[in-house]
This record gives C-alpha cells, structure tokens and sequence, in this order.
C-alpha cells in the first residue's frame, strides 16, 4: 500500500453482487468503511484510499469474511503524487498540501471512441497543458458526436433494454484503465454522470435507478484520488426537479468514502452553490466578468468550466478566436478563479476535440500553457484585489444616499440594479495579488499606453510586462513600490507582474 495510491483487495465469491464491506483503521485509530463492488468472473473487489502512512488493519464482512494488516508507505514521486485535491478557502488543495491550480478542457465522450482514437487523445492529453480532463460516463447523441460506442455502462436484457443493476464489467475496466492514465499524466478526471444529449435512455432513468447506477460507479471509483463528480452537464435541461438533484448531491457526497470534489453544470439557470454537498462554482457562462462576485458570494473555487470553445463552427458558442479562448481564461485567473478551455475546429471525419477528442489544432493551448507556467511560478493562489461594485455596496447607497461618497457613486445607486451592473463591469478593473508579494493587472482588449498600477509601500517590486499573445514577458521597472503609473504598448492583451524586488 502506498500513500494517496488506491488500494484493492479481491476475493472469489459465489455471489459477486451479494452485500461486502470493509473497514479500514489507522495507527490513530481513525477507520473507513467502503462497500465492495462486482467486478465479473465472480469475483468481488474492495477500494481504499489511504491518505496517511503507517500500518491499517482491515475487517472484511459480509458474503467475504477476512482480516489482516498492511504497511502503507510514503507517496511516490510523480504526477499523481499527491493525493485527492480538495476545496481549501476559494482555491483547490492537494492532501499533501501542494496548491492545485486547474487548467481545464473538456472531450466529453473520450471513454466511447475506438480504442485507436482515445490513444490519440491521451497522446495529445499528455502534451497539453490541461491538468483537468470533463468527461461523460454516458455517451453523448449531439452533432459531431453520433458514433455507436462498442460498450455502454450497463448490460442489455433479452428485449434490448439497458438494466442498470447489470453493470458491463468490460465499459467500467475501460473507463477505470482511462482514469488511472490520466492519474498517471496528473490530470483531474471530472468526471459527468448525467446529461441530456441521449438517444439511449440514460437520461430518462428513474431516481431509484440513478441511485442504483450511482451505487455501484461510486463503490468502483470512489478511491480513485484524481475523480471529481460533475453531477451533469446542463443539469437545467433534465427531467429532474431541484429537490431530485438535491437528493443526488447528497446520495453521491453521502457515499463517497474519501470526499471527492462535486458540483453540477448548468445550460441556463446556475446550481446553488451554497447546496451542503456542493465543493465548488461550476458555471457556463459568455463573459466571465463576474468571476470574483461569484467567489465573493460563495466563499467557495470557482471554475468557469464552460464560456465557449475555440473554433468555427455554425454554434455561437463554438467559434470565439483563439485569442478570445485566452482572453477569458486571464480575465477569469487574476479575479481568483479557474477556467476550462475547448476546441471545436470543423473536420471532414468530424472528430471535434469537444465531443471525441484526436488532436489540438487551435492556438489557445499553448498560450495557456504560458499562463499556467505564470500561476504556477508565484508564491501561492490569486486572489481578486481589484475594485468591484457590488450588489451590497449598491445597496447600501441607495439606502443611505447621504453616506454616498461622491455624486457618481449615488448616481449610479439610483438606476435599477442590471443597468448599474452593466455600467460598472465595463469598466471593472481586472487585478489579482498573492497578499502583499505579488500583484498581478490585466488589460484584456483595452488598447491603452498606460494604466494605474496599486503595490504595496511596504516592499519593494520588480514588475514585468506581459504580452499573453505573443508569450512574452519583460521586466521595466525594479524596486518599485505604491501607486503607479504604467506605461504600455497600446495593444490588446497586455498585462503586468509586480514581484519581490530582486534588487538589494
């Protein structure tokens, strides 16, 4: 047993199906208790994720009786060295403690190509910047996406309907061989259970039957360190009422031994994220203006896992610029958020990364990559430190309007809400810090030659200029501190770094 590394144990029994559990217990006395699952050819298996060393004894019962002890080693060096990644504040945790920073992007029916097409895409995986992989458990009906997957998540009875207390062993072997691939490369698997785009009937299933569905996917992946639950893809374009997706959000949190991340997708109307069961904002959304509201409401991370994809495509939401795609990710990253990149290119064999995966074609990765190399290079997670006009300060003047503190603030307090919204995103400032040691602005599209700069007096400052386009960075000032003025290129995409002075 190694720590943060999945544990099986596997025993021969008459009735794979019959009730199994295991409890395990550290040197500290602390003990888990996880549920076996069939795995064919009569056999039961049992899965644990041990996050501290030492020796664990075990109880197994059920349809399996057995006992012993096992020494659980220090994590191994590598990728997935880690452990399962947790919210920590508004920002993504290892349980080693090493900041996860996600750069995401989506293939949502990776796991139901041909075997010759997923071995591409994991290739291209491997190569990318992307820590974090969306993919569907179910098969995807959609445009660009209408293949027949040789295997499905369930077995089909003699009248060729899908049972769902049938698992196929051989889907889940490949979808458990997929996840540890991508464990191995250190990406995030988040992994969608549910979603509308069907022809199969996955989508119309009962609450009973998703539970049962749920069940038995939970007891297999649950000890799995790199699996997220995405409740759906578009949860709003489901049958299911908000009080069934509730139940769903607690059936999954309630079941999962070791507390995996889990949120839910939405087309038009967000999830609550202030839903117990829920770890992180999950949003699809155009602009990502208000990325830092949302954290602010919420005090929870933040992902934009959907704000449309690289490509050119009919879709609105299918053809922004690949210098759009990077655009939206700084907007999002310097308010303290995180978000999930996608490609939709047209091919004549209409294999879209989006949908089936294959190869990268657009320019946006590498350029993300930069971005990444950036994040990942500063002393710890941004956080907003720019001026936001909020809905309480909005509030709060039109309130009291002779506490406003100029005629400006009181002028935009007395028209309704969405018009002084609008009025002030346009303008919002777009500008993160690493508490007082790192400080970090984003121009986006605005072409000026020279901005504000706010630091800190207290220490002293190197500051570079950024071009997110071209991937350069220059430094112009050194040992520098408190308000400034900046000049700049006059061109989109231009952003500044202030870091400790090197200068002595």
């Amino acid at each position: 047993m190694v720590q943060y590394k999945m544990f099986e144990l596997s025993f021969a029994c008459g009735n794979p199906y019959a009730d199994v559990t295991a409890a395990f217990t550290d040197e500290s006395g602390v003990t888990t208790t996880v549920r076996g699952f069939a795995a064919g050819d009569k056999i039961v298996k049992v899965r644990f994720y041990p996050s501290v060393c030492g020796r664990y004894t075990y109880e197994v019962s059920g349809a399996v009786e057995a006992s012993g002890s096992v020494m659980c080693g220090q994590a191994e060096n590598g990728a997935a060295a880690h452990g399962i990644v947790r919210a920590c504040g508004t920002h993504f945790r290892y349980d080693d403690g090493t900041w996860f920073y996600p750069f995401g992007t989506t293939v949502y029916a990776l796991v139901h190509q041909d075997k010759g097409l997923v071995d591409r895409t994991m290739d291209t995986l491997s190569k990318s910047p992307f820590n974090k992989a969306r993919m569907c458990v179910f098969p995807k009906h959609y445009d660009y996406n209408h293949n027949e997957p040789a295997l499905f998540a369930f077995e089909k009875d003699d009248a060729g309907k899908f049972v769902v207390d049938r698992p196929c062993f051989a889907f889940f072997d490949e979808l458990e061989r997929r996840i540890k691939e991508l464990d191995d490369m250190g990406i995030q698997c988040d992994l969608i259970l549910f979603h509308p785009y069907d022809r199969w009937g996955f989508a119309d299933m009962s609450i009973n039957e998703a539970k049962v569905y749920l069940d038995y996917l939970i007891r297999r992946l649950s000890a799995f360190p790199n699996v997220w639950w995405s409740l759906a893809n578009e949860f709003d374009l489901m049958k299911y009422t908000r009080k069934e997706w509730e139940d769903i959000a607690e059936f999954v949190s309630g079941h999962d031994a070791f507390g995996h991340l889990l949120s839910n997708h939405n087309c038009i109307e967000f999830w609550d994220f202030e839903n117990k069961d829920t770890t992180h904002i999950c949003l699809q959304i155009k602009s990502c203006d208000e990325t830092s509201g949302f954290i602010r409401k919420y005090g929870k991370p933040l992902m934009v896992d959907e704000c449309c994809y690289e490509g050119n495509i009919a879709y609105e939401w299918g053809n922004i610029s690949a210098f759009e795609m990077v655009n939206r990710f700084w907007i999002t990253a310097v308010q303290g958020g995180y978000c999930t990149h996608g490609e939709t290119y047209l091919s004549d064999d209409d294999i879209l990364w989006w949908s089936r995966g294959g190869i990268l074609k657009g320019k946006s990765p590498e350029r993300i990559a930069f971005l990444r190399d950036i994040m990942e290079s500063l002393p710890g997670p941004v956080t907003y430190c720019g001026f936001e006009f909020s809905k309480e300060k909005y509030d709060e003047i039109n309130a009291r309007p002779d506490k406003a503190e100029n005629d400006f603030w009181r002028a935009v307090a007395s028209v309704p809400w969405d018009r002084a919204k609008g009025a002030m995103l346009s303008g919002k400032e777009y500008a993160g810090c690493v508490g007082d040691k790192a400080y970090i602005k984003y121009l986006e599209r605005k072409c000026a030659a020279v901005t504000d700069f706010n630091l800190s007096e207290k220490n002293a400052y190197d500051v570079e200029r950024i071009d997110v386009w071209n991937m350069t960075r220059e430094t112009i000032l050194t040992g520098v501190s408190g308000k400034l003025r900046v000049k700049l290129p006059g061109k989109e995409g231009t952003a500044l770094l202030a870091q400790l002075s090197s200068v002595h």
